[in-house]
């Protein structure tokens, strides 16, 4: 502990990234730095040490026997530096601090965004970093604190709350129902040039289901393929034809008339029927005060109807 008293800690974590991330490449993208400075802080690191942590050559990185032996314990040590931190703050019952929270480009523009105002008035202490991506970033290699995910209940490592029922319409604008070949059920959709999301399920067939009724599934294909759902909307709300969205996205097209729903009366989807918006965080023993109140707030704003 005299021994990290004395040290840059900042420094120290940085070597501990390292050695998460197995390149200095690696750890300097994840705190959007330059390689060079990760470098020259592990270098520091190492003169104080007077060890070698990692062995170097041009095409990778290694840990040495004596670095493992010393990330074995830094590493916790590292950790009970943060909680402490945590602690004091949960103390002073002052939330303060950064969250990092990442979710699809479409959701956060949608649903997360328009919050801000009411969170930063709420919690002016505490810095919401979104990192809003259609990719599953992992958390724990980009230090993220929060993940929404849209998705069936997800398994895995992850704690996961649900913030809300998702389900999916197909939609088009009045102006291509009038002009289009008719659309009145589900398979007609076959004579339609459908707006297809850049996934493989949702670009090859929807499935449809009604009350007491088996699933059906209707292939569709289309010219246009995007890979974003906030893209999509915007084609269909131009009349480019019917596309399957979620239900958040397209809700107040649909209250002021600018999209229809094609069949409200039936389940759509091209995954599972039965999907929500989860908010995911890594398990430990100890949820800083910052992350526990934005969870808390989000499911508060969100108004989970589960």
């Amino acid at each position: 502990m005299q021994k990290i008293a004395r040290m840059d800690t900042e420094a120290l974590k940085i070597v501990a990234l390292v050695a998460q991330q197995g390149s200095f490449a690696a750890a300097a993208r994840v705190l959007s730095v330059d390689p060079s400075s990760v470098s020259r802080s592990v270098a520091t690191v190492e003169a104080d040490l007077g060890l070698r942590l990692f062995q170097r050559s041009t095409r990778s990185l290694s840990i040495t026997e004596e670095g493992e032996a010393y990330l074995a314990r830094l590493v916790p040590l590292l950790e009970e530096l943060d909680h402490a931190q945590d602690e004091a703050r949960e103390v002073s019952r002052h939330p303060a601090g950064t969250v990092r929270l990442t979710t699809s480009v479409a959701f956060a523009h949608t649903c997360v965004v328009p919050l801000l105002a009411d969170f930063a008035a709420q919690y002016p202490d505490i810095s919401l970093e979104i990192l809003p991506s259609d990719a599953n970033l992992d958390l724990a290699a980009n230090s993220i604190d929060l993940a929404i995910r849209l998705a069936p209940e997800p398994t895995g490592d992850l704690i996961s709350t649900k913030l809300m029922d998702t389900r999916y319409r197909v939609v088009a604008s009045p102006e291509y129902l009038g002009s289009s070949a008719p659309l009145s059920v589900p398979t007609e959709l076959q004579n339609h040039n459908c707006l297809r999301f850049a996934l493989p399920e949702f670009r090859t067939r929807w499935r449809f289901r009604s009350i007491g009724e088996g699933p059906i599934e209707v292939p569709v294909s289309g010219t246009v393929i995007i890979a974003n759902a906030l893209s999509l909307r915007r084609a269909a709300l131009d009349g480019l034809g019917p596309v399957l969205l979620a239900d958040w996205l397209v809700r107040d097209d649909l209250v002021d008339g600018a999209l229809v729903d094609v069949f409200p009366d039936l389940d759509c989807t091209a995954t599972e029927f039965d999907t929500a918006a989860w908010i995911l965080y890594p398990s430990r023993n100890y949820l800083p005060r910052k992350v526990r109140v934005t969870i808390d707030f989000l499911r508060a704003a969100l108004k989970p109807n589960a």
